[in-house]
């Protein structure tokens, strides 16, 4: 089990604090298994296991106690002295009116409380109504490349850099794909992810209808990635297929399609006006994996694939993320780090003047002093004009 320090070294510090520690993610990527290595760590701190409580809501056994009046129930019988308890809700969106019992909890009694959930509406605007400054959130992506590559030394795999990058990009970083024996059973394991991602957090949830529709938009979004997306693109699309649909109902299925978190929306800035756009927005995977389960022509696409990557670290690495328009053109990305900013443009190779010139010029228009990187898969320098050259490889396992 590879220790998910990314996150962990975001979390120690509110181990004993009463702000509610959410971690919001993807299916599958990982967040049980971050529950319990924090668990883990509770008990080498001498914890009594009889403080530690610990809920997943998606296992059958706890199905009894979903109804909201019955789960504060089970665990106020629960908490028997005056010590700190240390719950953890694992998929706590399904259990009704969370947000309002979690909130009891902390008012009530002296507990850490840690929760996850697989939909970003965990953080809804009733959540932050009911804990308004009370909680902290964290983003968990699948495997990092360093984590991966963490992974495979752990399982005695020993590949070069280039080969392990290049199986990375192909498969991506869900973490239970890699103990698959098999390319077949690699493909079954993500199709299944697919459909549970789908079914249970988009069909089930918004009692969608038209799955074939659904299906239909999202392989859209697949492949365009990196591109931009509109309802109306993706309207006028489905009408050259012969299939009718409202401009209103593919803004719907968008919105739940990024609920699920299987797919993120990245809105634009405006550079010069220091302003969020809410128009043209991109898409990006949570995990590239997923593309091998969809046929796409951007199976064939490596900057696109690189684009995705890199902006996956990202979020992993707590960063937010923006699209940067310019007076000309656009950036790839604009990096906010807590108020400092930092821009990357991404492509595959520099393989002529005139990528060259496409990729560093993006920043002509851009007047500040923040740091500026281009991001590729070459391994020579390109340096120039104070913009600094990055190998993906290099620039993925450094430390920052």
């Amino acid at each position: 089990m590879i220790k998910r320090e990314l996150y962990l070294k975001k979390l120690r510090s509110s181990y004993d604090s009463d702000l509610i520690k959410v971690i919001v993610g993807v299916r599958r990527s990982g967040k049980s298994v971050l529950m319990r290595q924090i668990i883990e760590e509770l008990k080498d701190k001498k914890i009594n296991e009889d403080h530690i409580i610990y809920i997943n809501f998606e296992d059958y056994d706890f199905i009894d106690i979903m109804d909201s009046k019955k789960f504060y129930r089970y665990i106020k019988d629960k908490i028997i002295d005056d010590k700190k308890y240390y719950l953890f809700f694992d998929e706590i969106q399904n259990v009704d009116d969370f947000e309002r019992i979690i909130n009891s909890f902390r008012a009530t009694f002296n507990v850490s409380i840690f929760i996850t959930g697989s939909n970003s509406k965990i953080l809804s605007s009733e959540l932050a109504t009911h804990l308004t400054g009370r909680y902290i959130s964290i983003r968990m992506m699948p495997f990092t490349f360093k984590e991966y590559l963490t992974l495979q030394e752990s399982k005695g795999i020993q590949s070069s850099l280039d080969e392990a990058f290049n199986e990375y990009l192909e498969w991506g970083g869900m973490p239970q794909i890699y103990n698959a024996t098999s390319l077949e059973e690699r493909k079954m394991y993500l199709r299944d992810l697919y459909n549970t991602v789908i079914l249970k957090d988009v069909v089930e949830r918004h009692s969608i209808k038209d799955v074939n529709l659904l299906n239909r938009v999202v392989q859209f979004m697949m492949e365009n990635i990196g591109g931009i997306i509109s309802a109306n693109s993706i309207a006028n699309f489905l009408k050259g297929e012969k299939i009718k649909v409202s401009v209103d109902t593919i803004l719907s299925y968008i919105g739940y399609i990024c609920d699920s978190m299987i797919v993120n929306k990245v809105n634009r800035y405006n550079i010069r006006g220091k302003s969020v756009m809410s128009l043209l927005e991109k898409y990006y995977l949570t995990d590239l994996g997923i593309l091998e389960v969809k046929s796409s022509p951007i199976e064939k696409k490596v900057g696109g694939r690189l684009e995705n990557i890199v902006y996956n670290e990202l979020i992993a690495r707590g960063y937010d993320v923006y699209i940067g328009k310019t007076d000309k053109g656009e950036i790839d990305f604009v990096v906010d780090d807590f108020g400092k900013r930092f821009y990357i443009q991404v492509a595959d190779i520099l393989s002529d003047d005139k990528v060259v010139e496409r990729e560093f010029g993006a920043y002509k228009n851009v007047e500040d002093n923040y740091p500026k990187y281009v991001i590729t898969m070459d391994k020579v320098d390109y340096s120039m004009n104070g913009i600094i050259h990055k190998n993906i490889i290099d620039w993925l396992l450094e430390e920052y």
